[in-house]
Formats: C-alpha cells, structure tokens, sequence
C-alpha cells in the first residue's frame, strides 16, 4: 500500500478504537436504544438523498441492517450501559471472527482448517477467563454475555454480507447508508418500551454538547467514513493485507479507554485478553505460519 492508504488504514482503526470510548459518552446523557435510533437515523439522512440504493432484493437489505446495523448495536449498547467497560467490549466484540466461523460451518457447509481450530480454542479459554472475572472491578455478568451475543449478531451479518456480495458488485457504502433506513424503527420501538415517553422527551431536551457530538461521530466517522473507507482499501488492495489491521482496533480501543475513561485491568483480565488476541491471531496468520 502506499503511504496514503497506510495512513487512510491506521485513520479508520483509530476511528473504530475510539468509538467505545465515544458510546460511553453517549451513554452518559442518553438511553441506549434511543442512542441506536439517533445514531443511525443520522447515518441514513441526508446521505440517502445523495447514494443511490444498492442493487440487491430487499430481504437482503433487510437481513444486513437487522443483523449488522441494529441487532449488534442495540445489543452492544444495552451491555455497556449495564456494565461492560468500553475497552474491554472493543476486545470481546472481536469474537465475531469466532461466531462467523461457527456460522460458517452452520449455513454455509465450510470446514474449519487446523488453524481455526487451535484459534477457537485459545479465544474461547480467554472469554472463558475474562466471564470468569464478571463481577471483579466494572465489568457485569449482563454487560459481558450481551457483548458477547452483539458479536455473533456482527457474525451472522458477516454470512449475511457474503450472500450479498455472490449477488454481484454491491456498492458498500450505498449497503450502509440505506441499511441505515431499518435500525431507527425498532431502536424507537424498543426505546418507547423500556426507556419510557418521559425519559425520552427528557433526554432529547437536555441532550447536551457530548451527547450531540458523539451522536454525530458514530454516525458520521465510526460509519460513514470508517465503512466507506474500508471499502476503498478492500478494492484496491488484497484483503490479506488490509483485513488483518482490524486486530488493532482492540488495542487502540483498550488504551484509549485507558487514557480517557479511566479504566484498568487486573493480571487475570489481562491473561484472557492476551489470549484471546493470540487467538484472533492464529485465525488471521495461522495457514501462512503453517504453510511456511
């Protein structure tokens, strides 16, 4: 790659990093489902009026922004506002490579290589260690298992994303601004369910300076210029080369929950997330290690 797309990678993985940090801001003047419903209204206008929608059936369209859009979010969400410190559901939301293999095998027939074996293993002691430890320091029982089923609804998005692109060349971008269009329905609906009319209006009333900020980055960074930026690298550089540089989304998100949030980890924490990090690893370099 040259030095531009290199800078345009590393620009989108402190993006993505950041983002956990940017939701727990988010969620300190807003409800969780009403935070989903604001993120991703924004993510779809005005963009809508300006991107042609995408050409694929609309159950397609559908399965993508359930999965993907709202079941991820309203899932990550709802466990970081009960618990889950942000830099640690930047690593466990990471596991979606591990549920995408699983769903793989599931619906799709594909055997799992050597490699992916040893790497399910490895991650699955570390998520094993790391529930372990829910309940010591910040991190809940609930905010963990709900990061937990946001990844494997990012894993089924990922089956989902491969039926789409057997369908043909399928603009990304167009993909998520008018996937977009779905979330914010059952974002309101469950909102006006859990979260009440009154702590709605009151929210919206007193949304303050942080609030509309990050509102605006998840929607227009973290989305909008994240995906639309690695669709670009995806396009014109070998997935090999581009793919492996969202191992250091976690890292980037677990220093800068550090840095800005406060939060730390004890040995033990520490220990499940070196290990599920090796296993994200065996999974991305494990057949080349082999190979050589």
């Amino acid at each position: 790659m040259s030095h531009r797309d290199w800078g345009l990678a590393l620009l989108v993985v402190l993006a993505w990093g950041i983002n956990f940090v940017v939701i727990k801001w988010g969620l300190d003047e807003l409800p969780p489902m009403l935070l989903g419903a604001l993120r991703f209204a924004l993510v779809a206008f005005p963009a809508i009026l300006f991107i042609r929608p995408p050409k694929l059936p609309l159950k397609w369209l559908l399965a993508y922004g359930l999965t993907i859009s709202f079941g991820q979010f309203a899932l990550l969400f709802s466990a970081m506002h009960l618990g889950m410190p942000a830099g640690l559901a930047s690593l466990v939301l990471q596991s979606q490579a591990i549920f995408t293999l699983f769903f793989a095998l599931l619906f799709l027939g594909e055997r799992w290589q050597a490699q992916q074996v040893v790497a399910l293993l490895v991650a699955g002691i570390g998520l094993v260690i790391l529930a372990l430890q829910s309940g010591s320091g910040n991190m809940t029982l609930i905010g963990f298992t709900l990061t937990l089923a946001a990844a494997a609804c990012w894993g089924m998005g990922n089956i989902i994303n491969r039926k789409i692109g057997q369908l043909g060349s399928v603009n990304l971008l167009s993909l998520v601004a008018w996937s977009a269009l779905i979330p914010p329905i059952p974002f309101l609906l469950l909102s006006y369910w859990f979260e009440g009319p009154q702590l709605i209006s009151q929210s919206l009333a007193n949304m303050g300076i942080k609030s509309v900020l990050a509102v605006i980055y998840l929607a227009a960074v973290a989305t909008l210029f994240g995906y639309s930026s690695w669709a670009y690298l995806l396009k014109h550089h070998p997935a090999s080369q581009v793919a492996p540089l969202t191992l250091l989304v976690p890292v980037v998100g677990l220093i800068s929950a550090w840095l800005l949030l406060g939060e730390t980890l004890n040995l033990i924490k520490a220990a499940g997330i070196a290990l599920i990090m090796t296993g994200l690893l065996i999974n991305v370099f494990g057949r080349r290690l082999l190979n050589w």
